[in-house]
């Protein structure tokens, strides 16, 4: 039975709806069985490897970071915060939706937290002020994309681990992407009020000690960002202990500010190990595919065949990006980065392109695919909040593809965008 076969029956399980755990231990077992090269214990053997990785750590501690923060009263904040810096611009209320992304992000790093948290926060005050409903929708689905690119971010932890990158890299990698991709959002959102296309209200500047008191409110926020960067450049902490410290800090700024109670923080915990478990078990059970595929040179072969088909880096990272963009619109992002990243970092290298750039490229992507029919997964997110059906859903997100593929195609063609950061300070 060869390695295509067990790829094969993987995403046939999964499409039939097994549970993705399963479905990577069904295929393993059966390439175990038919392959008979190694024996069925094979699987129980490197179950355990797979989660003995001290950056993977970090994962559960930023995702309960994200979750006390979320429960702390922040996100209003955040939301003030930004309205007072940016609502006044033309497409008002549009431009303070992805402003509170950027700064979401610097503590949550999940877009899914940022949509069905934040984003509740920012459709109702969008609504209140007359809104159209599907472009509110749109906003925040496409805004919530920002959160996994600027760390912290838990598939950046995963793409870490799973292609062997040092994690503060990968970390520092994120930040200019993910301002530009803000940017390039805003200046879509500006165009389409000024064009017309989508007639809101100017809202009118707040005075300036409104703006200042809003700013002062939320300078503990804005403070988690900073640290994040300042630990990373200066080395003081690993990825790891500033997730820890990063936990620390909510609980307290949660107990201070009084939004967190010790009722909403154990629901927080539960939360939190409910996501870990979900990610943890689907890192466990990709351990023996992963390993299958290096024992069994399956890489080598793959690099050979693409090297067969064109030596051009610019030429593979085009037809990677049209392989996990699909990828991405019809699986979970998590899930592919499992099967993806063992099979195409290798073959990446192969071209000379740098890990951190690939694994960049590979993110964005994937986000995008969250936002494509049909199983964009923020599409069904926001189609839970709204009630709008998916045709509507896509009709309002429609224009945000176009500066997502122009963000994408920079991304890919301009490698120092990405790793001139790392580089910069020698991480």
């Amino acid at each position: 039975m060869s390695f295509l076969w067990m790829v094969a029956l993987i995403f046939v399980a999964i499409f039939l709806e097994v549970p993705v755990a399963f479905s990577f231990i069904a295929g393993t077992v059966a390439y175990l069985i038919m392959g008979q090269t190694f024996p069925i214990t094979v699987v129980a053997g490197r179950l355990g490897p797979g989660l003995d990785s001290f950056p993977l750590l970090a994962l559960p501690l930023f995702i309960f970071a994200g979750n006390l923060l979320g429960g702390s009263g922040i996100a209003k904040r955040i939301f003030s915060f930004a309205n007072s810096s940016v609502g006044h611009i033309p497409g008002g209320l549009g431009h303070v939706n992805v402003l509170s992304s950027i700064v979401f992000a610097g503590m949550s790093g999940v877009a899914m937290a940022d949509a069905a948290g934040l984003g509740k926060i920012e459709m109702e005050e969008m609504e209140r002020h007359g809104y159209p409903l599907a472009f509110s929708a749109a906003t925040t689905a496409a805004s919530a994309t920002i959160g996994p690119i600027i760390p912290p971010s838990g598939q950046m932890v995963i793409i870490a681990v799973l292609a062997n990158i040092a994690l503060d890299k990968l970390f520092l990698a994120g930040f200019i992407p993910g301002l530009m991709l803000g940017g390039f959002l805003m200046i879509t959102i500006y165009i389409m009020v000024k064009s017309g296309h989508v007639k809101v209200a100017v809202l009118p500047k707040e005075p300036l000690p409104v703006r200042f008191s809003n700013f002062l409110k939320a300078v503990p926020a804005l403070a988690i960002p900073v640290f994040l960067i300042v630990g990373l450049i200066t080395g003081i902490a690993t990825p790891t202990e500033l997730g820890a410290l990063t936990c620390l800090f909510a609980v307290i700024l949660g107990f201070v500010y009084k939004d967190l109670t010790w009722t909403s923080f154990f629901d927080c915990a539960l939360e939190s190990a409910k996501t870990t478990g979900i990610l943890g078990m689907l890192l466990l059970v990709a351990s023996p595919f992963t390993w299958l595929m290096g024992v069994g040179n399956v890489g080598l072969q793959l690099q050979a065949f693409m090297l067969d088909v064109t030596t051009n880096p610019i030429v593979f990272l085009l037809i990677a990006n049209v392989v996990l963009l699909v990828a991405g619109m019809l699986m979970e992002t998590t899930v592919v980065v499992l099967i993806a990243a063992p099979i195409l970092f290798p073959i990446a290298a192969s071209y000379g392109i740098d890990s951190i750039h690939f694994a960049m490229v590979m993110l964005i992507n994937l986000l995008m695919g969250t936002l494509t029919p049909p199983f964009g997964s923020l599409l069904f997110v926001m189609m839970n909040q709204t009630k709008l059906t998916l045709a509507q859903m896509f009709k309002a997100v429609a224009p945000f593809y176009f500066p997502y593929l122009a963000f994408l195609v920079l991304i890919t063609l301009v490698p120092s965008i990405t790793t001139f950061v790392p580089r910069l300070f020698g991480a």
